[in-house]
């Protein structure tokens, strides 16, 4: 016998299956009953209906879910993990999909920023905005086969692999520690922005003999980015930061 259309087409949302056996036994007795309703003639799909939600709730899961992340040791359905560097910090941005009921969760720095409970659509993708700069994000949810899927990050469109190495030719990173405080400082090179520890600092920028140099300070300490030529074109001009007329090595992120 078919399944009848309406039972087909709208198989209803089901919490994710107890990994005990009893329950997930107990769950497709009590699923087939109620769709029965002691009628005879619906009983086989009933069963059917039932080895769904079977299938459904002991379907693979993606790799990474149920992880547990320190302050986050509530998500259960952690499925990916990025760090992005951008001029501000490095964010941490977190995400969890359950792919029995769809819900969508997205964390910024242990702070939520998307949460959606039920999705009827398993694959698709969530935007939201990163950082003091509102840098874009994306999240794309790709199936692989069966119940396993895919998730890749994106920043301004381009993939995260693609964006960072853009970034490396855009910025300079250096990373020190003064008095005991560990300080990132990013110049950005296409405006001459200059980030300390996620703040946009005040600078100056000055002429000399060989170039120019942008001066800030940190706390007591007085800095300054130093630009030269190279003399060669493809390496154009090379940046380096000066503090307390030490000279800091560049840092690789």
């Amino acid at each position: 016998m078919s399944l009848p259309r309406y039972l087909r087409y709208n198989e209803p949302p089901v919490e994710r299956a107890s990994r005990n056996g009893k329950e997930t036994g107990e769950r497709e007795r009590r699923a087939g009953s109620e769709l029965c309703g002691g009628n005879g003639h619906l009983r086989e799909a009933g069963r059917r209906v039932a080895a769904i939600l079977r299938r459904r709730g002991g379907g693979t899961r993606a790799a990474g879910a149920g992880s547990r992340y320190g302050h986050l040791e509530k998500m259960t359905d952690l499925v990916a993990v990025w760090e992005v560097a951008l001029s501000d910090g490095v964010h941490k941005i977190e995400f969890e999909h359950g792919t029995t009921s769809g819900k969508r969760v997205v964390y910024v720095d242990g702070k939520e920023e998307i949460r959606k409970e039920w999705m009827f659509k398993l694959v698709g993708k969530e935007t939201f905005t990163v950082g003091a700069s509102k840098t874009r994000a994306t999240i794309n949810i790709d199936a692989v086969s069966g119940f396993a899927y895919e998730y890749t990050l994106e920043i301004n469109g381009k993939s995260l692999k693609k964006y960072m190495e853009n970034r490396s030719k855009t910025t300079n990173t250096w990373v020190l520690s003064l008095g005991g405080t560990d300080y990132r400082v990013v110049l950005e090179k296409d405006t001459m922005d200059v980030w300390c520890n996620g703040k946009k600092m005040e600078t100056a920028g000055e002429f000399v003999e060989d170039g120019t140099e942008t001066h800030f300070s940190v706390g007591d300490h007085s800095c300054y980015i130093k630009a030269v030529s190279s003399g060669k074109r493809k390496e154009g001009i090379i940046h380096t930061l000066i503090v307390d007329d030490r000279e800091i090595p560049e840092a690789v992120e």
